[in-house]
């Protein structure tokens, strides 16, 4: 049997767990931070289990370490000195290669140290033994949880574990005079989904008031037509490059094959939400690129997502569904436009 911690945004655990349930055979789970972190054992081992994520992607599983070591807390310095040598072990693993150390931990862990001064004293050991501590760009994540009475360590790439950032939890700088924490929304799908929104020309933005996804697309150098019959931010007025429609999305008239992206946040049913990007379609391009969120508005959300997908598929391809860490009760889907 293999162990693994997996995270989801809060309250979403319980449908990670049936997404690896689906994926692990003998899956079984213990809670570690209700409703959000869980231990899951499984009888597929690492790359069994990686190959099966790899190949049918959870739409709630965040993140997902491996558990290679297993240490009980002892509450004092013990605890450091027990994770220093995991790392000088596996010293041939490590040496010469761009490693993060990042650690988490449940509100009741005895586990007296703070990330910051863990990560100081085992940057220092991965020095040591002549690997490079890295933040950002790693080739080896060590990922540590502290839980009530154990610490779980595990060893992996930033794609096994789903992302380079501890626990999935993306932190994004808000800038001055930002619009809104959404552009933070856009910035992760771009991120997640290797888009590159500069690749783009003409973008449609539906819903898009006060702007925040306006804003960052006008950053990337796009002609952004926002429909909104609110009022977008005072910095976005008469901007060159802007062109506000204010206007309902169902009642403005657009002409056909106009935009290569189109961008939707908006607080609708999945299902109206649906029936309006499919009647927009014909103002988009030919394998136009959409970037949506779907709102989970109901108990049941993994027959939400099947039926939307399912909807949007007539017109166009749906190439991934994630929800993003940035995202709350709502998912973030990728489509491409059909011929």
């Amino acid at each position: 049997m293999s162990e693994w911690i997996g995270t989801a945004n809060k309250g979403y655990s319980p449908y990670a767990m049936e997404e690896l349930r689906r994926l692990a055979s003998g899956a079984g789970f213990v809670q570690l931070l209700p409703g959000e972190a869980f231990l899951m054992r499984c009888e597929p081992e690492a790359d069994e289990l990686h190959a099966a994520i790899a190949q049918h992607e959870p739409t709630f599983l965040r993140h997902i370490q491996p558990v290679d070591r297993k240490m009980d807390i002892h509450g004092d310095a013990e605890d450091l000195g027990t994770l220093s040598d995991m790392i000088r072990q596996s010293r041939l693993r490590l040496k010469n290669r761009k490693v993060a150390v990042h650690i988490r931990r449940s509100q009741s862990s005895p586990f007296p140290y703070s990330a910051a001064d863990t990560k100081a004293v085992l940057d220092a050991v991965l020095e040591e033994i002549g690997a490079e501590p890295a933040v950002q760009g790693p080739e080896v994540i060590i990922a540590i949880f502290a839980a009530d009475d154990t610490l779980y360590a595990g060893f992996g790439t930033p794609g096994e574990m789903l992302s380079d950032w501890p626990g999935g939890a993306i932190r994004f700088k808000r800038e001055e005079g930002q619009i809104s924490r959404a552009k933070f929304k856009l910035l992760e799908a771009e991120r997640t989904f290797g888009l590159d929104y500069g690749a783009y020309r003409h973008a449609l933005d539906i819903g898009a008031a006060p702007g925040g996804w306006t804003s960052l697309l006008l950053e990337r150098g796009l002609q952004v037509t926002a429909v909104d019959p609110a009022e977008l931010h005072h910095s976005l007025r008469n901007h060159p490059d802007l062109v506000h429609l204010k206007r309902n999305a169902a009642d403005v008239s657009l002409a056909p094959r106009t935009f290569d992206l189109l961008v939707c946040d908006m607080s609708w049913s999945p299902i109206l939400m649906t029936k309006l990007i499919l009647d927009l379609k014909d103002a988009l391009a030919p394998y136009a690129t959409a970037v949506i969120t779907v709102k989970l508005m109901h108990r049941k959300p993994m027959g939400t997502i099947r039926e939307v997908k399912e909807r949007l598929g007539t017109a166009f391809e749906v190439l991934r569904a994630k929800q993003l860490f940035h995202n709350r009760d709502e998912i973030t889907l990728v489509l491409q436009k059909k011929q």
